[in-house]
C-alpha cells in the first residue's frame, strides 16, 4: 500500500513538472492545429472567449476552490514531503505582501503552500487569501492561464496587485522577490536569495499599508541538481541577457528519476512575523529603503532561527546579493 502511494505521489510530481514546463506550449500548439482541421470552430470559440476575458487574470483571476482541494495535491504534498510552519498570526483584519524566498527552479514549496490547501494554508491562517504572483506574460498562453487562475496565481503586474489589495482586507499576496534571476544561483546546499536594489515589494507594500511578511522554503535549492555557469562567462551573460529579454532565466537542470522528477528533499516553508507598514501613497526613497531594510533582517533573523530545525549547519549563512 505504502509503495503504491508512493508511486502514485511520483506521478502526481512528474504531472505537476509536465505541466509547469510544457502545458502552456502544448495548448497553444493544439489550438493552432485545429484551425487546420474540421474543428478549427473550436479554436474560433476559445480566441473569442479569451479576448472576452484577456483581463481577468489582472482583476483578482477566477480561483477555484474545488481545484484547490485536489487529493492529487495531498499526494504532491508527500512526495518531498511539504510543511508549512507558522510563527505569528496573520488577522484577516489587514492585507499583507508576503515575499517568498529562494525561487528555485520551479517553486515547489511556494505553490504547495499558496496555490493548493495541502499544507493547510486556510486552517493556519483562517480568513487570509493567498495569491501567488507569476510572471504575466505566463498569462497570455491559452488555456495554461485557466489552470493557473483555479490555483489562484495572478499576474505579478502593479495593476494586478493594485486590484487585490484594494479589494479589502484578508488578502496575502506572494511575490517571489528574487524573481527569475535567483533560479540561477539554485544549488544544493547554498542559501541565497537577490534581494538588494529589488525594493518594488515594499513600495507597493507602503502604498496600500499592507503589512510585509517574509517567507523561507528551507530545502527548496535542493531539489534539482543545476548546471552552473561561472560569473562573467559567456553562457552566463547569455542567460543573464535572454533573462532580461523574455523574463525568465533558461537553465539547465535534471532532477531523480527520468530526470524530471525532483529529488525527494523536505521542503518546509516558514511564514514569518508580520512587519508593519504605515500607508503611504507616494512614498518616500528614504521610507522604501528604510521598511526594506527592516524586511531583509526579519528575513535573516528568520533564517537562523529555523535554520537548524531545517536541518542545517549551524555555520550555515544566508547570503543575500
Amino acid at each position: 500500500m505504502a509503495r503504491a502511494r508512493a508511486h502514485l505521489a511520483a506521478l502526481s510530481v512528474l504531472q505537476w513538472v509536465m505541466t509547469f514546463l510544457f502545458f502552456g506550449l502544448f495548448f497553444t500548439g493544439l489550438l493552432i492545429y485545429l484551425l487546420f482541421t474540421s474543428y478549427w470552430s473550436v479554436t474560433v470559440l476559445y480566441v473569442a472567449w479569451w479576448i472576452m476575458d484577456w483581463e481577468t487574470p489582472e482583476r483578482g483571476g477566477r480561483r477555484c476552490e474545488w481545484m484547490r482541494r485536489w487529493r492529487l495535491w495531498q499526494l504532491h504534498r508527500d512526495y518531498f514531503p511539504i510543511k508549512l510552519v507558522k510563527t505569528a498570526e496573520l488577522p484577516p483584519t489587514r492585507n499583507y505582501v508576503l515575499g517568498s524566498h529562494p525561487h528555485g527552479i520551479i517553486c515547489a514549496g511556494a505553490f504547495s503552500t499558496f496555490c493548493t490547501e495541502a499544507t493547510g494554508f486556510s486552517r493556519t491562517f483562517p480568513g487570509l487569501k493567498s495569491s501567488l504572483c507569476l510572471l504575466s506574460g505566463l498569462f497570455h498562453m491559452p488555456v495554461y492561464r485557466e489552470y493557473m487562475m483555479s490555483s489562484g496565481m495572478v499576474p505579478v503586474s502593479k495593476r494586478s496587485l493594485d486590484f487585490l489589495l484594494r479589494g479589502g482586507p484578508g488578502h496575502a499576496v506572494v511575490i517571489v522577490v528574487g524573481g527569475a534571476a535567483e533560479s540561477l544561483d539554485c544549488s544544493p546546499g547554498e542559501q541565497r536569495v537577490r534581494l538588494q536594489g529589488r525594493r518594488g515589494f515594499v513600495r507597493l507594500a507602503l502604498q496600500h499599508g499592507a503589512a510585509l511578511v517574509p517567507v523561507y522554503s528551507f530545502g527548496e535549492t535542493d531539489l534539482f541538481r543545476q548546471l552552473q555557469f561561472a560569473d562573467g562567462s559567456l553562457a552566463r551573460r547569455l542567460q543573464e541577457a535572454f533573462k532580461r529579454w523574455a523574463g525568465f532565466a533558461p537553465c539547465l537542470f535534471r532532477g531523480g528519476s527520468w530526470g524530471l522528477l525532483p529529488f525527494a528533499a523536505p521542503v518546509t516553508v516558514v511564514v514569518g512575523a508580520p512587519i508593519p507598514v504605515p500607508r503611504r501613497p507616494a512614498p518616500t526613497q528614504e521610507e522604501v529603503a528604510h521598511y526594506h531594510g527592516l524586511y531583509v533582517a526579519a528575513l535573516r533573523a528568520l533564517f537562523e532561527a529555523h535554520k537548524g530545525a531545517c536541518g542545517l549547519a549551524p555555520s550555515q549563512q544566508l547570503l543575500v546579493a
